[in-house]
């Protein structure tokens, strides 16, 4: 019995040499997995499928042809874009001609006006001389001088210079509200064009925009690679009519994977942003080592994010340890010697004694 509770006592005090000294060094789990910043593939710009280059499990670099999209409707909407432009750039110069066409008009009112004014010169200075014959007449017709017929003569041409005298101010009015009229019109014009030139006129940049984006759903009939990586998840094939947006491949970055390490909640308490990490997978067994560092934690535990949420509030309540999401950075060079995959087991170990 002494030597028993003498093993006992040696076993204990050894496990408390490790955990204070060794094992609260470091921290470690079983519980993670490789994740990864997935491209999902979707196309721009509707169309039938002509052209897929490109298989599952298949490595393709940035800007690598996947596959292409119909291009028929794209081309007609390119020349009908550009010919839209043209008629624009068309219609512009043709306002700038009206604006002069207008502007000599509106002159020409002008000149009318002055035309009127001497024709209003000239009826005034008749039917002044009128006026003056018929007052010399009218004061002589008790003497017998003149006639009734020479009188009725001096005053029908008096009433006729009274005609012609309202008739040049009428004709001076009208020419000055022609001139105001042409004015305005002149001003309508000028105001579609004012401060713009050939490259600046609203319409001719609204027709270069329509013209910009049918070269641009062009362009998007040929579908490449956004990152490097693997092709995984290919749901297309030729002749599928594929939508904008839907779905066509998913691009894994292989050589930028990380970790997602749960972590026990009691285990989090000396982790830190930054600590250095050693993983092993068991993809490649205990051999292969990689090395990474804990760049963050997860805003919530795997419980509160999940669609049904424990009721901790109701009910009879159980504790149960909470785990917590840290992300561990890997070493993009082991990773291009010794490749992984999105979800493969990794065991990870956090070096506490690391306060870097």
């Amino acid at each position: 019995m002494l030597g028993l509770g003498g093993a006992v006592v040696v076993i204990g005090g050894l496990w408390f040499l490790y955990a204070e000294f060794i094992g609260s060094r470091t921290v470690s789990t079983d519980n993670a997995y490789v994740a990864g910043e997935n491209a999902q593939v979707t196309p721009l710009t509707s169309g039938r499928v002509v052209e897929v280059l490109v298989t599952d499990t298949q490595p393709v670099r940035k800007g690598q042809l996947l596959f292409r999209i119909e291009d028929s409707d794209q081309k007609i909407a390119v020349q009908q874009a550009e010919a839209n432009l043209a008629m624009m750039q068309r219609r512009y110069g043709q306002s700038i001609a009206n604006n002069a066409a207008l502007g000599a008009a509106a002159g020409a009112s002008d000149a009318q006006i002055n035309t009127a004014r001497a024709g209003l010169a000239s009826a005034q200075a008749t039917l002044t001389k009128t006026q003056e014959d018929y007052k010399r007449r009218a004061a002589l017709s008790g003497t017998g001088a003149v006639s009734n017929e020479e009188l009725t003569t001096a005053r029908q041409a008096l009433d006729s210079a009274k005609a012609s005298y309202q008739q040049a101010q009428a004709a001076v009015a009208q020419a000055q509200e022609n001139a105001r009229s042409a004015r305005r019109q002149e001003e309508a014009a000028v105001a579609l064009t004012k401060g713009t030139t050939l490259q600046t006129a609203p319409e001719i940049l609204q027709a270069q925009a329509q013209l910009e984006q049918a070269k641009l759903d062009l362009e998007r009939t040929i579908v490449r690679a956004p990152i490097d990586g693997v092709v995984s998840r290919r749901s297309i094939q030729v002749g599928q009519r594929i939508q904008s947006g839907q779905a066509a491949m998913t691009v894994v970055p292989v050589g930028e994977l990380y970790v997602d390490a749960n972590f026990k909640e009691d285990q989090l308490g000396k982790v830190r942003s930054g600590q250095k990490a050693t993983l092993t997978s068991d993809f490649y067994g205990g051999k292969v080592e990689y090395h990474g560092k804990v760049v963050g934690f997860s805003g919530g535990t795997g419980a509160a994010f999940s669609l049904i949420p424990a009721q901790n509030a109701t009910g009879n309540w159980i504790k149960v340890v909470q785990r917590l999401p840290v992300r561990i950075q890997l070493d993009p060079k082991e990773l291009k010697e010794h490749p992984l995959r999105i979800g493969l087991s990794m065991e990870a170990e956090i070096d506490l004694t690391d306060n870097d």
